[in-house]
This record gives C-alpha cells, sequence and structure tokens, in this order.
C-alpha cells in the first residue's frame, strides 16, 4: 500500500516546520533536512479522512491502524492544533476512530481500513475490522492518553462524549478483568506463526501466573509475545492512564464515584509494581524488572518499543531523577541488558523483534529524551545523524556496523518521535551556535 494521506497539510505544520528547519541549519544542515522531512511525514504520507469525518492513521509500509502507532504519530501535532481549525479537526477526527476501533474490539492492537481488509490466519476472536488482536495494555492507555494530552492542550472538551465515556468504562472493566486472567476467555494462537513470540503459549492463554493486583498482557509494544505476562512498563503506563482517566471523569464528567474506582485500580496496579515488579540486582541495587508472573519468575532487560522501563518519564510514570529508574536506566543501557548492541556508529538497545545486534532508532531517540545530561543528549543526536542511511529519515532498527543495513525504510512511529525530540531540545535552546 503506497502513501495514503489525501488531506493537505495543515498552514501551521508547514509554518512550524520552516521556521525550525531554518534555525537548525546553521547549527547542522542534516539535521535541519531531517527534522523537517520526519515532521510532516505522518500529515503527509499516513493520514486519510473517512467518510464520516473521522481519520484514519497508517503506520507507514503496513496499512493498519494500530493504537499506540497513530496516538504517538501525532503527538507533536497535538501543541499546535489551538492555533489551527483543520488541524484539530484531524486530531479529534482521529480519537474519533480509535474510539471506535476500542469499541469494536478491546483486545485488538490494529485495525483495517475497512471490513474487508487484511487479517492473519488466527484462532481467536475476528471481526472484519481487526487486522491483529494482539492483547496489548498499552493500546489503550494510548486511547486514553491521547484524549487527555488534546484536552490538557487545548482545554477543549467537546471530545468526551458518551462514546469516550464508555470507551473508558470498557478499558477500565478489562484491566479489572485481567487482573485475574483465569476469569478470562482471550486466547490468541497465530496458526502460520513462524516465530515463537506471534503467538501464545499454552494454547493461546499464556504462560501459569499469579494475583499480583497487576493486569496482565498477552503482547509487548513490539507486538512480540509476553514470557511473563504482568509486563512492568504497560503497568507502569496503565497507572498514569489510569489517572488521567479519575482527572477526566471528575472535571468533565462530574462523576467522583466511578473516578474513584479508577483510582483504586490504578493504586492496585502500582501496589504489585513495587511488591513484585522490582527486583534487587548485585551489580545495580534495586531495579525494575521487565516482565513477572507473581510467582517468583521475572525477566530483566528492556526493549526499544514504548512502553518501555527506558521511556517510564517520558510517558510520566515517575521523574527522570528517580533513584530506582536511574538504577534500570543504568542496567539497561549497558551490555547487561541482553538486547544492548554496540557497533562501529550506535550503541543502544533493539529488540528481539527485530535480527539480533541491531539497534533501534527509537530507543536512541528515547535515550535522548529521558536524559538531562547535555552530552548524553548531543551523543544520541549524533548517532542518530550517523545511522540515517543518507535518506533523512528514520528507521525501524539498523545494524551499528552498517546503518545501511536496516529495517522497514518508512516507519512513521520513529519519524514523528525523532520530530518530537528536536521540538522539545528548540523550546529549550537547546541548539546553540
Amino acid at each position: 500500500m503506497d502513501k495514503v494521506s489525501d488531506v493537505s497539510i495543515p498552514k501551521i505544520l508547514l509554518d512550524k516546520a520552516d521556521e525550525i528547519a531554518k534555525a537548525l541549519q546553521p547549527y547542522n544542515s542534516q539535521l535541519s533536512v531531517m527534522f523537517r522531512q520526519c515532521f510532516l511525514n505522518t500529515i503527509q504520507t499516513t493520514v486519510k479522512q473517512l467518510p464520516d469525518n473521522s481519520y484514519f492513521v497508517i503506520t507507514g509500509d503496513i496499512p493498519a491502524m494500530w493504537l499506540r502507532d497513530s496516538t504517538a504519530q501525532i503527538r507533536p501535532y497535538i501543541a499546535f492544533a489551538s492555533q489551527d481549525r483543520q488541524l484539530d479537526s484531524i486530531i479529534t477526527g482521529i480519537i474519533d476512530k480509535q474510539l471506535d476501533c476500542t469499541l469494536i474490539d478491546c483486545y485488538a492492537n490494529a485495525f483495517n481500513y475497512e471490513p474487508k481488509g487484511f487479517a492473519y490466519r488466527d484462532r481467536t476472536w475476528e471481526h472484519p475490522m481487526v487486522w491483529e488482536r494482539k492483547y496489548e495494555v498499552d493500546s489503550l492507555c494510548n486511547v486514553i492518553e491521547l484524549m487527555y494530552s488534546y484536552y490538557k492542550e487545548t482545554g477543549n472538551t467537546r471530545i468526551f462524549t458518551q462514546k469516550s465515556l464508555l470507551c473508558m468504562k470498557n478499558i477500565y472493566n478489562l484491566f479489572r478483568l485481567e487482573q485475574n486472567h483465569k476469569n478470562s476467555n482471550y486466547t490468541f494462537v497465530r496458526e502460520s506463526a513462524s516465530v515463537p513470540y506471534d503467538t501464545l503459549s499454552n494454547n493461546g492463554f499464556g504462560n501459569m501466573i499469579g494475583y499480583t493486583g497487576l493486569t496482565w498482557s498477552g503482547f509487548r509494544p513490539s507486538d512480540d509475545a509476553c514470557t511473563y505476562n504482568y509486563l512492568i512498563p504497560s503497568n507502569m503506563m496503565a497507572v498514569v492512564a489510569l489517572k488521567h482517566a479519575k482527572e477526566i471523569l471528575i472535571y468533565v464528567y462530574k462523576d467522583n464515584d466511578l473516578a474513584n474506582d479508577f483510582e483504586k485500580l490504578a493504586d492496585e496496579i502500582q501496589n504489585g509494581i513495587e511488591v513484585f515488579g522490582i527486583i534487587h540486582h548485585e551489580k545495580y541495587k534495586e531495579i525494575y524488572a521487565y516482565e513477572v508472573d507473581g510467582l517468583g519468575n521475572h525477566l530483566l532487560m528492556d526493549d526499544a518499543n514504548s512502553p518501555s522501563l527506558l521511556s517510564a518519564p517520558y510517558f510520566g510514570y515517575c521523574s527522570i531523577n528517580d533513584p530506582i529508574y536511574q538504577n534500570t536506566r543504568r542496567f539497561i543501557l549497558s551490555h547487561d541488558n541482553p538486547y544492548y548492541y554496540t557497533g562501529k556508529y550506535a550503541s543502544g538497545i533493539g529488540s528481539p523483534h527485530t535480527p539480533q545486534g541491531y539497534i533501534w532508532h527509537i530507543a536512541l531517540i528515547m535515550q535522548a529524551l529521558t536524559s538531562n545530561s547535555e552530552n548524553e543528549i548531543k551523543m544520541c543526536l549524533e548517532m542518530i545523524l550517523a545511522t540515517d542511511a543518507d535518506t533523512g529519515f528514520m528507521h525501524e532498527s539498523f545494524s551499528p556496523n552498517n546503518p545501511k543495513d536496516y529495517t522497514r525504510s518508512w516507519f512513521a512511529w520513529a519519524n514523528t518521535l525523532f520530530a518530537e525530540l528536536i521540538l522539545k531540545l528548540y523550546n529549550q535552546h537547546f541548539f546553540k551556535l
């Protein structure tokens, strides 16, 4: 599927792209060009208006709409929504489409443009609008976070309808249900799975777990199956999203009772993180595990995809200076993390989703977004600029010894996240001559 965007680029985005690109030119001409291309990539290539005035957002080279990716792809645009009516309409139209998708199936992570779209041969409940039904806690968190971010930036409450209220209730009910996965009827088996991470063990039900107060997730943000199904970064994001939903329920819907329910669930998950998700490491002391099962098992690693342990301050779970986060950060940015790789041109976090030894641009960008060190940020920027393979765009992953060996030439999430980093640094007056 080729580029689908049929919307004209809102003037505010063109103006902002030109303004910042011009300002960056004396600092670094390559950075200037790359920012402009990446900043406009989502709106130029991936957004399509639907007959009901909602908007569908593809990930790039895959013609499906992921709840997580579509949120990330438009996140930097939200800051300008109140300055441009067209842009505001696009963002609210994407929110509306996400709500429709969620109401079709809360367990699905990606959706088709129309009912006759693509679907894998999976053994699970099927719907013609669903591209993929891998249950990922962060997908639902991102639906709430997009609404909340728009609300906080613009002050507009018109997106909060009975549809959005029902959506939030459904998310709450699912997170609550999946605290006891034994009570769930969700299973997932990919009949055509060529790799083990595409399907769940135990006939699609997942590995054995104990009760923790955490909420169960079948898959990671990478779309890879969890080893132990209490995925700590996604539970961290669930705490944040539930608290944001509580705020919406109090100030917009005036429903204090429901807000208290959301707060109680957030507290239970938070307690689960503190009791089961923090591991004593001989070298790094107290650190967060990536996954746990409530039976004494844990997995120490981090994945490039966000939410990750690295990204915890980015999505608002903790401060950058939090001691346990800093301990965890030292671990995951070292070779003690089995997915931390080094090479001639870069060092950073990869993923079991991509070839062994490959680093993700998203991870390098996230490292910079969660750093207070000017030197570390500069180092990350240098690695990013050195590994675009002369394309002016980000990729999914690349070989740190040969950046022209990469996966996914059109990966809108990575492009947008890079633009978000540059916007943040520009607003902080980072780029000094």
